[in-house]
C-alpha cells in the first residue's frame, strides 16, 4: 500500500495520550512507557487534501503483558505449520492463562472461549466511552484481549453509529457501530485456525461458544449502560430505554 511503516510526532503523542487515557479509563490496553523523537524527515499529507509536508518522525515504546494476536495462530494455520502452532498456543496459555491446566485435553477449547468472552467484554467497554479503534482486523485483536495497536482511533464527540476514524476505510467497515460485528468475524478465523488441533466433538462445542459471542456481548454492553444511567436493578424496560436514550442521542 506504499506505506513507509513511519510514525509522525503528532500521531506519537496522540497514541501516548490516548492509551493512558484507556488505562484509567478502566480498558484494558496496552501502556506508552516513552516516546522519541526522530531526526528523521517524513512526508505525510495530514488532512488527507493533497498538502504534503515534512514532519518529525518519531517512535513509542508501548508495553503489554503480550503482543500475540489472532494473526499470530493464523498464520501458522494458513501455512501448515501446526507443530510451532501448537507449541506456541500451548506456550500463551502456560503464560498468560494460569486457570488453564496444560494437562487438560481441552485446554484449546478453554482458551478459545476465554478469549471469547473476553473479546466480547472489551469491545462492550470501547462502546461505553465511545471509542473507535479504526482497524479491527485479526492483526490487531490481542489473544489477551486488551487495546494494542493505536492507529487511526477516535472517540465520538456525539453519538453516531456510523462514525469512522480512520480516513482511508472507504467502506465503513470499522465504523464504530460495526465493532461488535468485526470481533465475531475475527473470532471465528481464531476458530478456523485452532480447528486442525481439536476433535469433533471440540470442533462442535467451539461453534457453540461462538453462537454465543452475541449474548455474552450484549448483556456486558447492558451492564456497562445500566452502570452509566444509575440503573441498579433489573427491570424489563431496561433494555428498551437504553435503546431509546441511545436513539434520542442520534436524533440530537
Amino acid at each position: 500500500r506504499n506505506g513507509d511503516g513511519r510514525a509522525v510526532l503528532r500521531s506519537s503523542v496522540r497514541e501516548f495520550l490516548c492509551s493512558e487515557a484507556m488505562h484509567y479509563l478502566g480498558i484494558p490496553t496496552s501502556r506508552a512507557a516513552s516516546l522519541v523523537v526522530s531526526d528523521d524527515d517524513v512526508w505525510r499529507d495530514q488532512f488527507y487534501n493533497g498538502n504534503i509536508r515534512k514532519e518529525r518522525g518519531a517512535i513509542v515504546l508501548r508495553l503489554a503483558k503480550s503482543w500475540f494476536r489472532i494473526g499470530s495462530l493464523e498464520i501458522l494455520a494458513h501455512s501448515g505449520e501446526l507443530d510451532l502452532q501448537r507449541r506456541l498456543l500451548d506456550f500463551i496459555i502456560q503464560e498468560h492463562f494460569p486457570s488453564i491446566a496444560m494437562n487438560d485435553s481441552n485446554r484449546y477449547l478453554e482458551f478459545f472461549s476465554t478469549v471469547v468472552s473476553e473479546t466480547a467484554n472489551l469491545i462492550a467497554l470501547w462502546m461505553s466511552v465511545g471509542f473507535a479503534h479504526g482497524v479491527c482486523n485479526t492483526d490487531n485483536f490481542s489473544l489477551l484481549s486488551i487495546t494494542i495497536d493505536y492507529g487511526p482511533f477516535g472517540f465520538m464527540d456525539s453519538y453516531d453509529p456510523n462514525f469512522v476514524p480512520n480516513t482511508s476505510d472507504d467502506e465503513r467497515r470499522y465504523k464504530i457501530g460495526n465493532q461488535a460485528n468485526v470481533g465475531l468475524f475475527n473470532l471465528s478465523k481464531l476458530l478456523q485456525a485452532l480447528k486442525p488441533l481439536l476433535d469433533p466433538r471440540q470442533k462442535q462445542l467451539a461453534s457453540q461458544i461462538l453462537e454465543g459471542y452475541g449474548e455474552r456481548y450484549y448483556i456486558r454492553f447492558t451492564e456497562l449502560f445500566k452502570t452509566k444511567l444509575g440503573l441498579l436493578e433489573e427491570n424489563e424496560g431496561d433494555h428498551y430505554l437504553i435503546a431509546f436514550l441511545l436513539k434520542v442521542s442520534l436524533l440530537c
